[in-house]
């Protein structure tokens, strides 16, 4: 086997086993990854039942029901143009509350299905919107210039 044969050989191992690595670190990330959608965006396009996504936009005033176990909560997410309902199940923030800037992060079990949240942030500068509810509102035409971001 020639000198360049050999070399060759180790540039195409090299390349077989960066590459096999690489296929490994995006399956082992594959779960890690959640993605933001905006009420407008989850309407548009359902995601696939139990995948966890990150839901965000504005807490629609009137809406924010307390179960009797006093631990659930339902309220309903606008961008603006669309609107979905929420159920989560444990201890809001103490700065949530009607018209809030929120993300909530969770599951769609089924389209047209009640948003369910394992996790609640809210943010506690009564100006603050974070910038993904922000974008999604400039996207969809229901930005308002008295917002802050």
């Amino acid at each position: 086997m020639t000198r360049k044969q050999r070399r060759m050989i180790f540039l195409g191992t090299g390349f077989v086993c960066f590459a096999f690595a690489t296929v490994l670190v995006l399956f082992a990330l594959e779960d890690k990854v959640t993605f933001f959608y905006a009420p407008s965006d989850l309407v548009a396009e359902p995601v696939p039942p139990d995948v966890r996504i990150r839901l965000g936009g504005l807490v629609v005033d009137g809406s924010v029901v307390k179960h009797e176990d006093g631990i659930t909560t339902l309220f309903d997410l606008t961008d603006g143009g669309a609107v979905v309902p929420v159920s989560f199940t444990g201890v809001l923030p103490d700065l949530f509350r009607e018209g809030q800037g929120i993300i909530a992060m969770g599951t769609l079990p089924a389209p047209d299905a009640t948003f369910v949240a394992d996790e609640v942030l809210a943010k506690h500068d009564e100006n603050y919107m974070p910038s993904e509810i922000a974008d999604a509102l400039k996207e969809t035409g229901h930005w308002q210039e008295d917002y802050q971001e």
